[in-house]
């Protein structure tokens, strides 16, 4: 059966607070599992949120601040402790290879998984497999940032009207969908396109091109909104967002589920984020996060 949920491990920015651990999120996309920025104490918000390390195929790390990197370290010896079968691939901005290599080798342990380093090194594709393509663009931050984003290859639903009517079932749908036509039917005829789902995650920006990029047209944005629209001069001064600026790009780019996140410490009112981002117009499905909560991507329309 397949999943894909987003799976929210921690959502301070900057320190952590009695209520919001720093960053790190497990998006579950069928079979794999992206661990996204994973801050200090991501380790134990995994488990308590149940997520164990062979749930973790690939490390996307944004850049190197403390609260999206420091739980590297834990995250790596605990996928090696547990003997994780599979290999894992981590991606991360090519300029903090030093810092990856330090978080990587932090203590000593003994390294029983195949971890595949594969750094960013500017905007395009860094991963192309049969149910997604993960690329990456650069953001606008005081250290080099990327957001990432996952593309489904479109499909087709087929419609079953139409294959009745042209007298198709059973087995011979199977062998439709594969040949493409089948005495004298195409699939055209009996079914129609399915866009694939988008899934986008921005962290510490300013707008900037990149971030449009990767929110056009996606189902679920994952972004940051550090900032009240009151506080933008702090927000643009330190190379982030607020969240009227975080929802008029979902709304600019036709998301359909925005999930806000980072919030500084300085705010007590999560409700403000909300009130602020329905303000900037946004219409769609509206999560403001909080840790150790699960939030499904929209059913394909």
């Amino acid at each position: 059966m397949s999943v894909r949920e987003l799976v929210v491990l921690g959502t301070a920015s900057q320190v952590p607070t009695r209520h919001r651990n720093h960053n790190g999120y497990l998006l579950r996309w069928d079979g794999e599992g992206f661990l996204f920025d994973p801050g200090e104490g991501t380790q134990r918000q995994m488990l308590r949120a149940g997520v164990a390390a062979h749930d973790i195929n690939r490390v996307c790390v944004t850049h190197f601040h403390g609260d999206h990197s420091l739980g590297l370290a834990g995250v790596i010896q605990r996928v090696n402790l547990d003997q994780v079968p599979h290999r894992i691939t981590a991606h991360y901005p090519a300029s903090g290879q030093h810092f990856f290599e330090r978080l990587r080798y932090a203590t000593a342990y003994r390294e029983t998984v195949e971890l595949a380093e594969e750094p960013v090194t500017g905007d395009g594709i860094l991963a192309r497999t049969p149910a997604y393509t993960l690329d990456a663009r650069l953001l606008s931050h005081p250290v080099e940032a990327y957001g990432y984003r996952l593309t489904e290859p479109d499909g087709r639903r087929m419609i079953p009207a139409l294959l009745a009517a042209h007298g198709i079932g059973g087995p011979d749908v199977g062998r439709l969908q594969r040949e493409g036509t089948l005495n004298g039917v195409t699939l055209d005829d009996v079914s129609e396109r399915r866009r694939g789902q988008r899934f986008a995650f921005v962290m510490d920006t300013r707008l900037c091109d990149g971030v449009y990029a990767l929110a056009e047209g996606c189902d679920m944005l994952v972004i940051e909104s550090t900032f009240l629209d009151e506080d933008v001069r702090l927000a643009t001064d330190h190379g982030h967002l607020t969240a009227g600026q975080a929802a008029r790009v979902a709304r600019e780019a036709g998301v359909r589920h925005l999930v806000l996140t980072h919030f500084s410490q300085r705010y007590g009112d999560p409700g403000e984020f909300e009130r602020q981002a329905r303000a900037a117009g946004f219409e769609g499905e509206l999560t403001v996060a909080a840790d150790l909560t699960r939030v499904s991507l929209p059913k394909r329309s």
